[in-house]
């Protein structure tokens, strides 16, 4: 696999498309900051980290995300998007981050002081790249 982020993405997008109610994401250190984003702004109702075995009886690490929808079982996530893939980087300075849907969606970038969202790399003054789009 060339893009293990835009998996991550990918499953999130068909499984709340699909109304399931949690889905399962193998792990790294970028994706668990991903998740935690996702969380804090409200899009996902939480995550965990858990131990799964495979087939072979060794034991992965995988990130299991609970989807959260609304009252009458409407998606929270309507859409969700990867800007900055390995064939294309996209960077944006400080001044430069973009608004996504005039405020109402989150921007997640990787900056120099962590992962964080677009709001909160203009408030910290860092630029970064800027891995997807949610909204």
């Amino acid at each position: 696999m060339t893009d293990p982020i835009a998996d991550m993405l990918t499953r999130i997008r068909n499984a709340a498309a699909a109304r399931h109610t949690r889905v399962d994401v193998p792990a790294s250190t970028l994706k668990v900051e991903i998740a935690r984003i996702l969380e804090a702004e409200g899009y996902i109702a939480g995550y965990k980290v858990v131990e799964r075995e495979t087939e072979g009886g060794a034991t992965t690490k995988v990130i299991r995300i609970s989807l959260k929808y609304g009252p009458r079982g409407e998606r929270v996530i309507s859409g969700i998007e990867r800007v900055s893939r390995p064939g294309r980087r996209v960077y944006f300075g400080r001044a430069d981050v973009p608004i996504v849907l005039g405020g109402l969606g989150t921007s997640i970038l990787t900056t120099s002081r962590g992962v964080m969202t677009g709001r909160e790399a203009v408030r910290a003054g860092v630029g970064g790249e800027v891995l997807c789009n949610v909204w």
